[in-house]
């Protein structure tokens, strides 16, 4: 089992959502995080005032998946979240030792 976590652009959520329903995921959680990366944020113009913007805006999507699965899921977020531009985000997968669902008590794949 694999636990993959990406960083998107927020605007991308949806199109992420439906690739990983179309790769076989069954289910994910999502976080409005802040954050900054290579782009150390940016600098916005409101009012006419001048302002830096340290964190910007991203969604976090985490997903426990089949390791058989993991390049598929991959691979789907990244053509979806993709436009190309500074910060469109990172993904990172991770081995999952174990799972369990607790209203059953379905343990690792099963649980998933």
């Amino acid at each position: 089992m694999k636990y993959v976590t990406a960083f998107i652009k927020p605007h991308k959520l949806d199109e992420v959502r439906e690739a990983l329903h179309e790769a076989g995921v069954q289910g994910i959680s999502v976080t409005e995080i802040r954050g900054f990366g290579r782009q150390k944020g940016h600098t916005e113009i409101y009012r006419g005032a001048e302002y830096k913007v340290e964190f910007v805006a991203k969604i976090k999507v985490e997903t426990a998946v089949k390791a058989e699965l993991v390049e598929q899921v991959v691979e789907a977020i990244e053509k979806a979240a993709r436009t190309g531009s500074i910060g469109d985000g990172k993904v990172f997968v991770w081995d999952l030792e174990q799972a369990l669902r607790i209203r059953t008590g379905e343990k690792d794949a099963n649980a998933l």
